[in-house]
């Protein structure tokens, strides 16, 4: 609540937070454009791939020409400017950097660019949720121990959904449900690459005159994105993952309270205490009314007939009871909220939002008849989607994690609806993320978080 006076009070002091960011897309971007404004940050280091799009990102949000210009760290911390760079290594390793923004979207370079972090005394914060969900639990805790932040990411939907789980909780409130909005119909989990644009009413031209990448948007629509950030989600709150994955029922921001609670009480949830996802169409393909597709939401229940009561007078729309409520936030506004967790993990040593346990897990399951040989292409592509589903069940499945599934060839043929395990693959075991993933799971035994309370 007072990060901008701290911010403030740091420009003021010309001792501004300085940020390096690793991937200058639209998340990144977007940061760009809200730090141009923000008093007390640096971006003082940008690393990409491709130069040239960290210079464009500069140019389209706005900076002065020639800020970008440094060509060196040491004359970007000296006089204010950023320093582009191809070299995520080096920017994060530069002198003066107090914080990474991880924003590749990679799980593998991700994972790598964390562990630069923690070797050199960098907070990080993780926009790069796939790597999160896949090793995060395990690097929070090593983040923890060394003294530094490891965070999601503020803007993005995970954090946003955390935020309000921990309102609700210091309220007082049961915790019933806590999720986002999509826009789901069963049909979409075989969507691919191909046929993806037809389901955004674009041509095949239009998404590439607008720089969309399919890969990207297939994962939001088959159903993919939604599975990792609610495992995020899971593991950051400890909230229960549904014993058959995400549901995504039809339902508006009038029909929160009514809707998600426990069937017992004449909602739509087997239990009360878990992520889901809401979707903005009905099963049919009517558009729901008042739909959270661009949203976020926690439903909750009052612990006694006094605060049902206070709910009533105070004009909380609440199911028929009276006892169950919901808040909604509308919209969120990705990287352009970034800076609250780059000057929380500066400024206040605090995430917004961090995998404490391992409770939730995303793994594949295949698109189509499956065969042996055919090589599988992660997550978005044409041959699997990724289903969430409770960390205990996967394990003991030997399921395949959808972050371990790019460029991996299968062994043996997998129906299609089928779950992909680890012994139908041939995984690269020298591989960063395979061992990281291998030393998360022997160390949390998808157990739940120690430190994170359940419901009240």
């Amino acid at each position: 609540m007072n990060l901008h006076a701290m911010l403030a009070r740091r420009a003021a002091e010309s001792r501004p937070v300085r940020v390096a960011l690793i991937g200058a897309g639209k998340f990144g971007t977007m940061f760009l454009a809200s730090a141009r404004t923000t008093p007390g940050l640096h971006v003082m280091a940008v690393a990409d791939l491709d130069p040239e799009r960290a210079r464009r990102a500069f140019s389209a949000t706005g900076w002065p020409e020639g800020h970008a210009d440094a060509n060196t760290a040491a004359k970007a911390l000296r006089h204010g400017t950023a320093w582009i760079t191809d070299d995520p290594h080096a920017a994060i390793t530069a002198g003066g950097v107090d914080v990474v923004v991880e924003a590749t979207g990679h799980p593998e370079p991700g994972l790598r660019h964390a562990l630069w972090c923690l070797e050199n005394g960098r907070h990080a914060v993780m926009v790069n949720v796939e790597a999160d969900v896949l090793a995060g639990p395990l690097l929070a805790r090593r983040f923890t121990d060394a003294g530094l932040v490891y965070s999601m990411a503020y803007g993005d939907q995970p954090a946003l959904i955390c935020e309000m789980v921990d309102w609700a909780r210091a309220c007082g409130l049961e915790v019933v449900a806590a999720g986002k909005g999509t826009k789901y119909l069963p049909e979409y989990h075989a969507s691919t690459p191909d046929t993806v644009w037809g389901y955004y009413g674009l041509t095949p031209e239009q998404a590439r005159e607008g720089g969309m990448n399919p890969k990207m948007f297939n994962s939001f629509l088959d159903g993919t994105k939604s599975a990792i950030e609610m495992a995020a989600v899971s593991n950051a709150t400890g909230l229960a993952v549904p014993t058959a994955g995400l549901n995504f029922p039809p339902v508006g921001c009038d029909d929160l309270a009514k809707r998600l609670k426990p069937e017992a009480d004449g909602g739509l949830l087997a239990e009360a205490g878990v992520v889901e996802v809401v979707s903005s169409l009905n099963r049919d393909g009517s558009a729901v009314p008042r739909d959270l597709r661009w949203g976020v939401y926690v439903s909750f229940r009052a612990n006694g007939d006094y605060m049902a009561r206070c709910f009533g007078e105070y004009g909380m729309a609440t199911d028929g009871s009276g006892r169950y409520g919901a808040l909604y936030r509308p919209y969120h506004l990705i990287g352009l909220e970034l800076g609250v967790s780059v000057a929380s993990a500066a400024l206040r040593g605090e995430p917004t939002g961090q995998c404490h346990g391992f409770t939730g897990d995303v793994v594949c399951i295949a698109k189509r008849d499956l065969k042996a040989g055919e090589v599988l292409d992660g997550e978005g592509g044409e041959t699997v989607w990724g289903r969430l589903m409770p960390a205990e069940d996967s394990v003991a499945a030997g399921a395949l994690p959808i972050g371990l599934a790019q460029g991996v060839p299968l062994t043996r043929a997998v129906r299609k609806g089928d779950v992909v395990t680890r012994g139908a693959v041939t995984l690269d075991r020298d591989s960063l993320a395979v061992r990281l993933r291998h030393d998360m799971e022997s160390a949390l035994a998808a157990a739940p978080p120690e430190d994170i309370p359940g419901p009240p």
